[in-house]
């Protein structure tokens, strides 16, 4: 038991040797935490050295770092009794695992909105939060990203956004585009509504499979089922070299659709995901390489942090911004010239409605009033923010726009670093 004794009274030599003879009675650990505070009248509480100062003030604001420091005491001594306590906070799994479906072996059950809260400190590995399940081409991007990181599956993008935030994982790796299906544009709403930074980015091929159940054979399914976009990238392929001219149906993700298919145990029906989802969910593969463009099947993901990385320039980078024009979309060629005149290449531009201000109202004396849209748009290009140039056409951006934020100064995804240093060197 920890005992303080806080005396505001006159100063009484009885009071002090009362207190004295009572320490004497304690056991030499609770004598640690033992003290008397003296109030400024007493002459004796002058001779301690560090003692309070001379006003009430000083009294009261070392009353409160006694309290805080026994408080720090009492949460260190409840540490050593019960680990399972960090921060105040009994600790959690905060991937709970689920008996597997197929057979053999735990999956981790992919985090819900319910499962946010505050996180406690873990070790030193990296974890990294996507959307889908355990055998999602995400999952292959976190670790393609993160070799050796452990990957936290989410059921919703924002879920992700929120884990990275309340410090439950360290990344997010989450999918902006595809070079068939075009824009993610969800995540690029989520990025104007949260606060993370772009901390890289990784490329990775898309190889789809057609996949059902053991012993199942193409003429007695009825209908395949994955991710819209998968269901897309496939169609061409799907009717005239398998000839399955069966329905379509549409779920959350392409691993998703694999884990339905054995938690149902549905012979009559196949998933399009990726070979590692057959192996995690005991499927076999009948058809692989099933995209309509075998070659040119490329997701880019985004690597996002709460902090963001310090910009170099001794490697190539890429800068994302996002802005709204001042004037109207009329004023968008003043901003591509900022960039152009300082050499700087566009690697993609992209524009959303504007959340708060999705209709603007024109006045012209030719055509009356007119109600036009409002956008944000968004920019990556080719430059660090070490630049001096990219700072200048910031600079000269700004001018232009009711609103500006840098989402991220990054490197290039590894791959195309190579690309881009072999040009150079090709130019020398």
């Amino acid at each position: 038991m920890q005992a303080i004794f806080l005396y505001t009274g006159p100063s009484s030599s009885s009071l002090c040797s009362s207190i004295n003879e009572r320490a004497r009675h304690e056991t030499p650990r609770q004598r640690q935490t033992l003290f008397l505070i003296k109030y400024k009248s007493d002459p004796i509480g002058t001779a301690f050295s560090g003692g309070i100062g001379p006003s009430r003030a000083d009294w009261q604001t070392s009353c409160d770092i006694l309290a805080s420091k026994v408080v720090t005491s009492q949460q260190q001594q409840q540490q050593t009794q019960n680990p399972d306590i960090i921060n105040g906070h009994r600790t959690f799994d905060l991937v709970p695992v689920t008996e597997d479906v197929a057979a053999g072996g735990g999956r981790p059950k992919p985090l819900t909105i319910t499962d946010l809260s505050p996180a406690p400190m873990h070790g030193s590995q990296m974890r990294v939060a996507y959307q889908g399940v355990p055998g999602a081409y995400s999952e292959a991007a976190a670790r393609k990203a993160y070799p050796n990181c452990e990957a936290i599956p989410c059921d919703q993008f924002e879920v992700a956004f929120h884990a990275v935030e309340l410090g439950i994982a360290d990344r997010a790796v989450l999918p902006v585009e595809n070079s068939l299906g075009g824009s993610i544009h969800r995540n690029y709403d989520l990025l104007l509504r949260h606060r993370l930074h772009i901390v890289g980015e990784v490329h990775l091929p898309v190889h789809h499979c057609l996949l059902a159940m053991p012993g199942v054979r193409k003429e007695y399914l009825t209908r395949v089922i994955s991710h819209p976009q998968a269901l897309a990238q496939c169609e061409h392929t799907l009717t005239t070299k398998l000839g399955l001219n069966i329905a379509r149906e549409a779920v959350d993700n392409t691993a998703g659709a694999a884990e339905f298919i054995v938690a149902n145990n549905l012979h009559d029906t196949a998933a399009i995901a990726s070979a590692r989802a057959a192996e995690l969910y005991g499927l076999q593969i009948l058809a692989n390489g099933i995209q309509d463009n075998y070659s040119s099947n490329v997701t880019r993901f985004m690597m996002l942090a709460r902090e963001p990385i310090i910009p170099r320039t001794d490697n190539p980078f890429k800068t994302s911004i996002v802005f709204a024009l001042d004037q109207g979309s009329s004023l968008l060629f003043r901003v591509l010239s900022a960039l152009a005149c300082r050499n700087i290449s566009l690697t993609k531009i992209e524009s959303r409605p504007h959340p708060n201000r999705p209709i603007r109202l024109c006045h012209d004396a030719n055509v009356g009033t007119a109600k036009r849209f409002e956008y944000m748009f968004y920019i990556d290009f080719e430059a660090s923010m070490a630049e001096m140039r990219a700072q200048n056409a910031l600079a000269e951006i700004q001018e232009f726009t009711s609103f500006l934020r840098v989402l991220g100064s990054y490197p290039f995804d590894t791959e195309r670093a190579k690309k881009f240093t072999l040009r150079a060197k090709q130019k020398i």
